[in-house]
C-alpha cells in the first residue's frame, strides 16, 4: 500500500474553519492529502514497537476530553497490520482514562521520544479490551515535526508494571502544588475531541514558564508556528472542552486536568500575544476537575538540551514589556 490518505478531505470541519480563517486551507488541503494517511507506514509501526510510553486522548463517560500516558516495557505496543495498534497495559490506577477505554470510544496517541524528538500522531477507537490490555483501530496517522521538544534522556526506576500512585489528589482548582509544577513546566500534552471526527492528543513546548497562570482556574498557552494543520485549534473549534497533562519528569508526579479551552483570537491578551516571541495566538484553560497522581510512573527523564524552536521564543514578561505603553512592565516572578 502506498502512503497517500485515500480520501480527499483529510481535515474535518473545524480544521478547515481555522485554516480558513488563517488564510492557508488551499495549500493545506495539498498537504494533508499526502501526509494525513488513514494507515500506519511501516516506519511508524516500528516506532511504535520501540516505545516505553505513550501519550493518550480519551473521553470520560460525561464526555469530557483527558489526556493521559501509558507504560510498559519496550514492545508492549504491537502493530498487527497497518490500521491498528495492541497495547500490553492498563492506565495507571486512578487515572480517567480507565473510562475512555470502551469499545467503540474515540482515542488520540502520541507516540513521543524526548531524546531523538520524534513523535508520530495516531486517531481511531477502541476496537478490543480485555484485561489489561486493549487494541486500537487507525483511522488518520501523521508524522509530526520536532520543533519545541526539549531533550531529554529516560531511565527507569522501579518495574515497568508498578504503576500505582503513591497517593492520589482530586482537584476542583490550581493549588499551590499544581501552580507551582504549572509554573516551570516547560511541556505539557493537551486532549481534545471533535464529536464525529475523533478524539486527540498533542505536544506543546516552550521556554520554562511558557504557561502563564491568570488565577487558581485559569492558565493561558501561547500558541507556537506549527504545521498549519490546527488539529487541536480545530478540534476547539467544534468542542471546547479539553483535557491537559502535565508531567513532572523528576518525580514520575502527573497532573491532568479537564475543563474548557478557547482559543484567543481577539481582546486585550492579543496585545501581549503579538509581542510574545514565537506565538501566532494563544489559548486559553479554565480547570473544571483534575487528579494530581504522586509517583505514578516508574519513569524519571534528565533534561539534556533545550529545542532550538524554544529557544527562539519569548517569556511573558519579555512580551508584557514590549506590549506597554511605554515599554516598560512590572517582571513576573520567572518559572524556574
Amino acid at each position: 500500500m502506498d502512503d497517500t490518505t485515500g480520501h480527499d478531505h483529510p481535515f474535518h470541519a473545524g480544521e478547515r474553519a481555522v485554516q480558513q480563517r488563517l488564510g492557508v486551507a488551499d495549500r493545506m488541503l495539498g498537504v494533508g492529502q499526502r501526509v494525513v494517511r488513514t494507515h500506519l507506514p511501516q516506519q511508524h509501526r516500528t516506532f511504535f514497537a520501540q516505545l516505553p510510553f505513550v501519550l493518550v486522548g480519551s473521553v470520560d463517560a460525561q464526555q469530557r476530553p483527558w489526556a493521559s500516558v501509558l507504560v510498559g516495557e519496550p514492545g508492549f505496543i504491537q502493530s498487527p497490520d497497518d490500521r491498528s495498534l495492541r497495547f500490553a497495559a492498563g492506565p495507571v490506577p486512578g487515572d480517567p482514562l480507565a473510562e475512555g477505554l470502551t469499545p467503540g470510544a474515540p482515542l488520540g496517541l502520541l507516540g513521543i521520544e524526548l531524546h531523538t524528538r520524534r513523535r508520530n500522531r495516531v486517531n481511531g477507537h477502541v476496537s478490543e479490551v480485555s484485561d489489561h490490555s486493549f487494541a486500537v483501530a487507525v483511522e488518520q496517522t501523521v508524522g509530526n515535526c520536532p520543533q519545541y521538544i526539549q531533550g531529554r534522556d529516560m531511565e527507569w526506576v522501579r518495574a515497568a508494571g508498578d504503576l500505582q500512585p503513591r497517593r492520589r489528589e482530586a482537584l476542583t482548582v490550581l493549588d499551590a502544588p499544581a501552580r507551582a509544577l504549572i509554573a516551570q513546566a516547560d511541556t505539557l500534552f493537551i486532549a481534545s475531541h471533535a464529536p464525529g471526527a475523533g478524539a486527540d492528543v498533542s505536544h506543546r513546548g516552550g521556554r520554562a514558564g511558557f504557561v502563564h497562570i491568570e488565577d487558581e482556574h485559569t492558565f493561558v498557552v501561547p500558541d507556537f508556528l506549527g504545521n498549519f494543520m490546527f488539529m487541536t485549534l480545530g478540534n476547539l473549534a467544534v468542542n471546547p472542552r479539553a483535557g491537559v497533562l502535565f508531567i513532572d519528569f523528576d518525580t514520575g508526579d502527573l497532573l491532568t486536568l479537564t475543563g474548557r479551552a478557547e482559543v484567543v483570537w481577539e481582546g486585550e491578551l492579543l496585545n501581549t500575544i503579538a509581542a510574545f516571541k514565537g506565538a501566532q495566538r494563544a489559548w486559553r484553560f479554565q480547570v473544571d476537575a483534575g487528579w494530581r497522581l504522586h509517583e505514578a510512573l516508574p519513569l524519571r527523564w534528565r533534561f539534556r538540551d533545550w529545542s532550538p524552536q524554544s529557544q527562539n521564543t519569548g517569556t511573558w514578561d519579555e512580551a508584557a514589556a514590549s506590549a506597554a505603553p511605554d515599554g516598560l512592565a512590572t517582571p513576573r516572578p520567572p518559572g524556574r
